[in-house]
């Protein structure tokens, strides 16, 4: 994506168009096309200590400008209360993403390009500077960094304990504001000068509008100064590393090549195939030896659930099944009572397992990963004795209620705890709490019998399989017997609840029809995807309650009460728009005409992807038009669901023409 000066000098617009550089390990620089950042997530060192995790921001930011003659340019833009100061995006012609965060200033005659990137698997982020006319006049550029020295998640105030001293040797600089962090190392080809001070103050606008604190102190330890004249670089190196010099052409280089080579890997024919392509290794990073998946950016960790509904589109129909196989091994060896973590342990804690599908979406993703890698020696040896406990676990009961009743379906739920994905709890309020037999949970649970039995055969267990196929054929009758509204024509979303049966019209059952093949018949298939198409369907993806509904939230705002009221009350989820195209193309047919169909119903996160975070999904958006980006800027399954569809149900191009897979 590339913005021009108009946009880039649209203060407004800036400040809400961010730029993520992940570095593989969990920690990422990140900030706006401004050079401001808006939240406290914005950082350009930001590490995870224990990786993918015990993330802390060390260099926030750093205050850039040029002096030419008596003059001097400002580059950097910050955000105070009431003011904005310095004011460099007044100067940027253009920026582009690719293949990293790139700015070009013009002013005076005076043409400067500025890159930043963090290399892939390291705690290292690269600033680099150059005059772009070869007839420019020399200019001294001035680069102050500011540090802060946090959990990512808190903010930082002027304070008493910070140590202000340097070690300063040629070429690099050391400082370590806080005993338990880690020091920070800059590597420059300028000259540092050690001038400590406070910059105070600065507004995080979007943790404003999220009713969050929003205003934190950075200490500025001081500046390095550049000569720059056509044909050189000013280069600054951001490090936790203890690091020899290194050459900053080679590190972006061998950068560029890896990343040049992910680009060149994607099928290109269709556009937004190969953005979301190359958007999907962002969340791909490392927990100890082996890969895990990041469930979204700025804030979330690995998580069970959304790393097996992403894992098929991050990895599978990528080709990289290397990393899926890591990473089910990772969480099979965490199962515990049939179930697997829904929250990955932090360092000194236990896993959490509050959750009722994760398991069961380990199963499905399993049987992904064997009909791609073909890697059945793999699946017997890492995960069958993991999936024999889950479906064992779930008939024999396990952990908050979750069992198999007497009909063969699945219930769950106690009071005060939230285990479906629509799990948001608010004090001791869940608001979407689901006991009792949710939808998407049958549909998981055929699904998981039906791989089960297949396995069982195939690994000479004859009598498991039997077992599997009856539990699958029982459970099946049941849903069909239970789950048809036909009052409203189409799913209910949980039957057998305190309540009784709940009708409200919600987006869970698309997963009965993407799933299975005899949940429902074709008529019924039909008349909820019209159903969904008309009400819950959105340019972005499907709406978690109908409009129509007293509880609908049109617009996800406010503090974090009123935004986690919203959250699956409206409020629009674009991982949903695979498995719809999936059910789509299952229920009319694989014509041509119906992928071209299902195709469009992708189209706006074409568009999407030039907005928010560049390149990437957002996590949520408003109910209502226009449909603003909320929540994470870049969400795991919002890029991959409908990347898998794209590959595995539609693969044409936006002209209709097939994919060459």
């Amino acid at each position: 994506m590339t913005i021009d000066a108009r946009g880039c000098r649209d203060l407004e617009r800036a400040l809400s168009l961010e730029w993520l550089e992940p570095n593989g390990r969990g920690g990422y620089a990140s900030g706006t096309v401004a050079g401001a950042n808006t939240r406290r997530y914005h950082a350009l060192l930001l590490v995870a200590r224990h990786p993918p995790v015990d993330r802390v921001a060390l260099v926030n930011h750093v205050e850039e400008s040029i002096e030419i003659g008596e003059g001097t340019l400002p580059l950097s833009t910050n955000v105070y209360g009431g003011a904005v100061h310095p004011e460099g995006y007044q100067y940027c012609e253009r920026f582009s993403d690719v293949p990293w965060p790139t700015w070009r200033f013009a002013c005076r005659g005076i043409r400067l390009e500025r890159e930043l990137v963090c290399p892939y698997g390291r705690d290292l982020v690269v600033l680099r500077w150059r005059l772009l006319d070869d007839a420019s006049p020399a200019v001294v550029l001035r680069v102050r960094p500011m540090l802060t020295g946090r959990d990512f998640h808190a903010t930082h105030l002027e304070n008493a304990a910070l140590r202000s001293e340097a070690t300063i040797t040629e070429g690099q600089v050391v400082w370590h504001p806080y005993e338990g962090l880690p020091p920070v190392r800059a590597q420059h080809n300028g000259q540092y000068h050690h001038r400590p001070d406070w910059y105070r103050q600065i507004h995080y606008r979007v943790d404003r509008e999220r009713g969050l604190e929003h205003v934190e102190d950075w200490w500025s330890p001081g500046e390095c100064l550049f000569t720059l004249t056509p044909g050189t670089t000013a280069e600054l190196v951001f490090t936790t590393e203890t690091i020899p010099t290194l050459s900053v052409t080679q590190v972006m280089d061998a950068e560029r090549r890896r990343r040049d080579t992910l680009v060149t890997s994607a099928p290109t024919e269709d556009e937004l195939t190969h953005r979301l392509w190359v958007a999907s290794n962002a969340f791909l990073v490392k927990r100890a030896a082996r890969q895990t998946v990041i469930a979204g950016y700025p804030w979330f960790a690995d998580w069970g659930r959304d790393t097996f509904v992403a894992l098929p589109g991050l990895c599978l129909v990528t080709g990289r099944y290397e990393v899926a196989r890591q990473v089910i091994e990772a969480f099979a060896s965490y199962v515990s009572q049939g179930m697997v973590p829904n929250r990955f342990p932090d360092i000194g804690e236990q896993p959490e397992y509050n959750t009722i599908d994760a398991s069961l979406w380990f199963i499905h993703t399993v049987d992904r990963y064997l009909h791609y890698s073909r890697d059945l020696v793999g699946v017997q040896r890492m995960a069958w004795p993991a999936i024999k406990q889950i479906l064992d676990g779930y008939r024999q009961g396990t952990r908050f209620g979750i069992r198999m009743d007497e009909d063969g379906m699945i219930t769950g739920g106690v009071e005060g705890v939230q285990l479906t994905w629509m799990d948001v709890k608010i004090g001791e309020w869940v608001v979407t709490p689901r006991h009792g037999k949710p939808v998407e949970i049958q549909a998981l649970w055929v699904r998981a019998l039906a791989v089960a039995a297949v396995l069982a055969e195939q690994f000479g267990e004859s009598a498991y399989a039997a077992q599997c196929r009856q539990d699958r054929a029982r459970a099946t009758a049941s849903f069909r017997d239970r789950f048809w509204y036909p009052t409203g024509g189409y799913l209910f979303d949980v039957v057998d609840g305190p309540t009784g049966d709940d009708a409200s019209l919600r987006p869970n059952q698309i997963f009965a029809l993407a799933l299975d093949d005899q949940l429902v018949t074709d008529a019924q298939a039909k008349q909820v995807l019209q159903l969904l198409k008309e009400r819950l369907l959105t340019p972005v993806g499907l709406r978690t309650l109908a409009p129509e509904d007293i509880r609908f939230c049109a617009s996800y705002e406010g503090g974090v009460a009123e935004r986690d009221a919203a959250y699956h009350q409206g409020t629009v989820w674009p991982f949903l728009l695979g498995p719809f195209v999936t059910a789509w193309v299952k229920t009319y047919g694989g014509s041509l005409s119906v992928r071209r169909e299902a195709r469009l119903f992708l189209q706006g996160l074409f568009e999407h992807l030039d907005e928010a975070c560049l390149g990437q999904v957002s996590e949520i958006f408003d109910g209502e038009r226009p449909h603003r980006a909320r929540g994470c800027v870049a969400q795991a399954w919002s890029v991959a669901e409908p990347l898998r569809a794209l590959i595995e149900d539609i693969a044409v191009t936006s002209e209709g023409a097939p994919l060459l897979r």
